[in-house]
């Protein structure tokens, strides 16, 4: 409903401005001033709001006057990066209506990539990816180095939020061999986030290599604006490495710059990495303090992420400890909404988050605790069952785990010793007859259905039994029902699986193909979307297809090294 309303304010702000032409508005004293000039002007009244207001204005009302395109849109462009928080999303919505006027893929491009930015920025990154998206669709039709490569820094930023840390470093790597010679903020901020990583990927020494890079390089170009983050960087580096007195030295000489910012989501993670380097020194006390912060952030602006979890876990292992049921529970149920958050923000995290905190059993220790409190008995049988209960999760998990690596295994192996035929071709069931369909009829399907197999159109996107049905010259009820008699499954999966069959063939054959993301393997098979193809060559092959591809990896190092 807000973001309906937004969207409703937004069009009629634009449409108010087209139709606003009245020069009036605009003081004597800048009525001759060029673009440039009120550029510069806007950037320098950060301290006098009333000042920089009225060279927004001044610039968007001549903009329009003189029916400058670009300049309208550099217009809205200022409002989104100048105006309150609340009004940026309106602005970036008349940019991307103005850009839309002028028919320029570049402009239209690069406004819903700025519309994308400030969603990155506010912590809304499911909105953010669809907007960059929609920028690299119409990017993606110039020939806009800049603006390509800042596409792609952008896409990588939620491949690294979303834990897609190896495609992320391929963008990233792009972007700093672009932004080197062509951007020094964006050659920076690359590094940067390179570093950052490795750190996930474990490459701790690298990490620390990406992070002198950067300050060196800062040194060079003359531009210390990225130290902070790169100190902020070094010190959750450290962390890993087990130093961690240098670790809090290197985050806390960042927070002051970042907090200036106003850079609540490092800020967060500064603090609860300097929390856990206190933990690991057995200071549970001091940890807590950093902690706590960690929590007010996560309260006051809403931002968690996963590893970020663990600063509940923490706290409420602090307060097990000191056996305080109360502030115990507090925290279990602040750690529920967490959970819940990361889990439909994180969805192609949520099994790595449910490993670490099986829900269930947070539900249940919640209620345990919940009825002694209520009782005011029976603390000691509650605390035995809390840590047979957590015992039992390690191990269910455990089991779960061990479990389901043993399942895929075997898939793996059943699916390697089919050949092609045998993977693309399912029993049949009686195909003598359809009882209230014309045996000719059902004749000429199945010879139509063979066809379409060994010509591999069930490959093309968002096909649907209608329009197979209109392809066969038939009607949807009788292909329905010799597809569902003659290869025992109804439409969708009859479809889906002769997908996943091509593409499991693809992959044994062809080793390029190993290194394409799930989203470009659903492509190339014609799935409309990366959920879908998961879902079907789960369904279909028993496993992930990142545990399918990896195995297939092993085959193929086993093999060269018994050469």
């Amino acid at each position: 409903m807000i973001k309906k309303y937004l969207l409703i304010v937004s069009l009629c702000f634009a449409s108010q401005f087209y139709a606003q032409k009245n020069e009036s508005k605009i003081p004597d004293s800048l009525k001759n001033v060029n673009f440039d000039y009120l550029f510069d002007r806007i950037e320098t009244s950060d301290t006098d709001t009333a000042k920089q207001q009225l060279y927004l204005q001044t610039f968007l009302i001549k903009a329009i006057s003189e029916k400058n395109s670009e300049e309208i849109i550099n217009g809205y462009k200022n409002y989104v990066h100048y105006s309150h928080s609340v009004l940026k999303l309106v602005y970036a919505d008349s940019m991307i209506f103005a850009a839309k006027r002028t028919k320029r893929n570049d402009l239209i491009g690069a406004s819903y990539l700025s519309k994308g930015i400030e969603y990155y920025a506010q912590k809304k990154h499911t909105d953010a990816l669809d907007n960059y998206l929609s920028a690299d669709a119409y990017i993606s039709k110039t020939n806009d180095q800049y603006l390509i490569h800042k596409v792609k820094y952008n896409i990588a930023q939620i491949k690294y939020y979303l834990g897609y840390y190896q495609e992320a470093i391929s963008l990233f790597n792009e972007c700093i061999a672009y932004f080197k010679e062509n951007n020094t903020r964006g050659y920076l901020n690359s590094i940067h986030s390179l570093g950052l990583c490795y750190n996930h990927i474990g490459n701790y020494g690298l990490c620390t290599d990406t992070n002198e890079k950067g300050i060196l390089e800062g040194e060079r170009l003359t531009n210390k604006e990225m130290n902070a983050y790169f100190n902020h960087s070094e010190g959750i580096n450290q962390y890993f490495k087990n130093n961690y007195t240098i670790a809090i030295e290197n985050i806390g000489r960042s927070l002051p710059a970042i907090k200036s910012k106003k850079d609540f989501a490092n800020e967060a993670v500064g603090y609860f990495y300097i929390g856990k380097s206190y933990w690991s020194l057995k200071k549970p006390e001091v940890a807590l303090s950093y902690f706590k912060k960690v929590d007010f952030i996560f309260k006051d602006k809403g931002y968690i992420r996963p590893d970020l979890l663990e600063n509940y876990r923490l706290m409420i292992l602090y307060y097990q400890s000191k056996n305080n049921l109360k502030i115990q529970l507090h925290y279990i149920n602040r750690l529920l909404k967490a959970d819940s958050i990361v889990l439909h923000k994180f969805k192609y995290l949520s099994s790595r988050i449910t490993k670490e905190y099986d829900r269930k059993k947070i539900l249940l220790e919640k209620q345990k605790i919940e009825n002694a409190l209520n009782k005011k008995k029976y603390n000691d049988i509650i605390f035995i069952s809390i840590i047979a209960l957590l015992f039992l999760s390690l191990l269910l998990i455990a089991y779960l785990y061990i479990r389901n690596k043993r399942l895929y295994r075997q898939k793996f192996k059943e699916l390697m010793m089919k050949g092609e035929s045998e993977i693309a071709v399912e029993p049949k069931t009686n195909t003598n007859r359809i009882s209230e369909i014309n045996q000719d009829t059902v004749n000429a399907l199945l010879k139509q259905l063979e066809k379409f197999e060994n010509d591999k159109k069930f490959l093309e996107k968002d096909l649907t039994a209608a329009k197979l049905t209109a392809a066969f010259g038939s009607n949807p009820k009788y292909l329905s029902k010799v597809i569902f008699h003659s290869r025992g499954k109804k439409f969708t999966d009859y479809i889906n699986d002769l997908k996943v069959d091509y593409l499991i063939q693809l992959l044994k054959e062809d080793k390029m193909m190993r290194k394409f993301s799930n989203t470009a393997l659903g492509e190339e098979v014609g799935f409309s979307s990366t959920q879908r193809f998961t879902n079907a060559f789960f369904a279909r092959a028993g496993m992930p297809p990142t545990y399918f591809i990896q195995e297939l990896q092993k085959e193929h190092s086993y093999s060269i090294s018994n050469l």
